[in-house]
């Protein structure tokens, strides 16, 4: 096996030396979402995509925070959501109780479920996203509320 010679590496120039090709990050496909109703939603699930008009929206907490040399407005925002199958709670943090305005048709992307005091709350975190869309055509169905329903946890012990 032959080595190249002191002399030889040394006259090889920049431009001889190929640089190598960065690396190629893998090829994602993104896949369609797949939309939900709100009927179908269960306590502790998370990933939910769904299409849902806002009923009606409630402050319940404003508070300024300490965060750092500024001062942080806190906004909660207790929103009744729903469609053509039921309604449930929203609860919208900060900038999405702009958002959340009656009349309002949103969709929720990547929303989960919260159980508060043994009902069902919805609410996207910082890994979701709540968009303003076109009025939706479908009249919500205010009889089927989820949050009224209240969970229990059980333990169970198996022998």
């Amino acid at each position: 096996m032959a080595s190249a010679s002191t002399e030889e590496r040394a006259a090889l120039s920049a431009a001889d030396i190929a640089t190598p090709a960065p690396p190629q990050a893998p090829s994602v496909t993104l896949r369609k979402p797949t939309f939900t109703t709100v009927d179908r939603l269960r306590p502790g699930t998370f990933g939910h995509t769904l299409t849902v008009k806002v009923i009606n929206s409630k402050l319940v907490l404003q508070k300024a925070r300490p965060d750092g040399v500024q001062l942080r407005q806190v906004r909660i925002s207790e929103c009744l959501v729903g469609d053509d199958t039921g309604t449930i709670v929203f609860t919208a943090r900060n900038d999405q109780v702009d958002i959340m305005k009656e009349g309002v048709t949103v969709i929720l992307r990547n929303a989960k479920i919260d159980m508060f005091k043994g009902s069902m709350r919805l609410a996207v975190d910082k890994w979701g996203r709540i968009e303003a869309t076109e009025p939706a055509s479908f009249v919500v169905k205010e009889s089927n509320n989820l949050s009224l329903v209240e969970y229990e946890l059980v333990q169970f012990v198996h022998e």
